[in-house]
């Protein structure tokens, strides 16, 4: 499998340099040259295959020949190494939990997938491989511990000064060893612009062996298909599903439209928006703007400018009428989250977290009109990540999983980090 660049100015790569580099010479990003079909006995014996066999087998065409088989087979076992449960929460609607692993976040599937990726093709280089990484939230979490301790490899995250939650802010800046934590005093679109530019400064890339672990490296974007081939495993109703993503940077739904356009039965999928919601604007008039990042209640979805719509653009040549024929954009406001929180609650039990709730708000509003269809939304991070948020309206605390506990206890190691590129140049060539 070879890659190119959406600028289309740069040379194609396989997947160990496409992984190594993170984003391409010319600043695009990487895409694959063909898309996989899953072939008739894959699809067939969905239900029965073991995850880790499900997961080597959609991702070894995009590997292809750059890592071992019986490697690659590890890896897969590693990253997939929690459960993915499918649970009812209405009658036409249910949860899949992405929350089960070792950050409560569902982008441990791809940090821990591109970790061990990364940890066996930085045997063999010649010098340490720098990971270089914005985070609105659960990104960060999830790369630190992905990475924590791996031979050959150091970390350096982005995140925004009080834009993230208390555990998730614990989670990236308490581990120390090779993981550090730059604390910018802007917003997530404000990272990500210094990450961009720090991958196209030559004095940078000849100083460090730089990539990005987020869902701009195919590494980690490409693993989050597997979401969508575990609920389908799991999914009771004769008809596929409706799915709605909780959407920031637009790198899980694009996955899941990548497992569609491979041959995954899905009915029809909901770009579920906060007020950051260029795409879902895009999906009603056929116009995409780019606009500043609002903070909101869900904020690992704050994001103005998504990297991965790109990728949705070029997965669909960019026909609207095809993209907007699959997918509906829906927008929910902080009053309406908070809302659906406190009522799926006290009607069900079952306890959204803001995003989540996000996703479950605009399904039930497209299945409303749609009585005898089922849905589901992805339920991306436990509810515990955001208490501030969640605690008021249940009137009640959320217990702490014990993996918290130490995690809560331990200092917090950041820098203070000025929003302008000048200061993470000076950083990174002082490393």
């Amino acid at each position: 499998m070879q890659y190119y660049s959406l600028n289309r100015q740069a040379p194609s790569v396989d997947f160990r340099a496409a992984t190594l580099a993170g984003q391409a010479p010319d600043g695009g990003l990487y895409f694959p040259e063909t898309i996989p079909r899953f072939s008739p006995q894959l699809l067939q014996s969905l239900r029965t295959l073991p995850k880790a066999e499900l997961a080597l087998q959609v991702m070894q065409p995009y590997v292809g020949t750059t890592i071992p088989a019986a490697e690659l087979a590890r890896i897969c076992a590693e990253t997939v190494d929690f459960s993915f449960p499918v649970v009812s929460v209405t009658e036409q609607i249910a949860a899949l939990e992405l929350f089960h692993g070792p950050t409560l976040a569902f982008k441990d599937v791809g940090a821990r997938f591109m970790s061990r990726c990364l940890g066996y093709f930085s045997r063999q280089q010649t010098r340490a491989v720098t990971v270089l990484v914005a985070t609105s939230g659960d990104t960060g979490g999830a790369v630190a511990n992905g990475f924590l301790g791996v031979e050959g490899v150091e970390v350096v995250i982005l995140y925004p000064a009080g834009k993230v939650s208390p555990v998730q802010e614990q989670q990236l800046t308490a581990l120390g060893q090779n993981i550090t934590a730059l604390e910018v005093q802007g917003n997530f679109d404000d990272c990500q612009q210094l990450v961009k530019q720090a991958f196209t400064d030559a004095a940078v890339t000849s100083h460090l062996t730089l990539t990005s672990a987020n869902s701009i490296n195919v590494a980690r974007w490409l693993p989050q298909q597997l979401y969508y081939l575990y609920a389908s495993q799991q999914w009771p109703h004769p008809e596929p599903p409706v799915v709605a993503v909780p959407s920031g940077n637009f790198g899980n739904l694009c996955a899941g439209l990548l497992a569609y356009a491979s041959g995954l039965p899905v009915s029809h999928f909901i770009a579920a928006c906060n007020a950051n919601d260029a795409v879902a604007r895009y999906l009603r008039t056929g116009d995409f703007a780019a606009r500043p990042a609002v903070a909101t209640l869900s904020n690992a979805m704050d994001v103005g400018n998504p990297s991965n719509f790109g990728r949705i653009l070029e997965l669909f040549a960019q026909n609207h009428a095809t993209i907007s024929g699959l997918i509906s954009g829906g927008t929910v406001t902080d009053a309406e989250t908070s809302a659906t929180i406190r009522r799926v609650h006290q009607q069900t039990g079952y306890l959204l977290d803001p995003h989540g709730a996000v996703a479950f708000h605009t399904l039930e509003a497209y299945l409303h009109t749609r009585p005898g269809q089922h849905g589901l939304f992805l339920e991306t991070a436990h509810p515990v990540k955001f208490p501030e948020v969640v605690e008021p309206l249940i009137g009640q605390a959320i217990a702490v999983p014990p993996a918290l506990h130490e995690l809560m206890r331990q200092p917090k190691r950041s820098i203070a980090l000025e929003p302008r590129y000048e200061a993470l140049r000076e950083y990174l060539l002082t490393r």
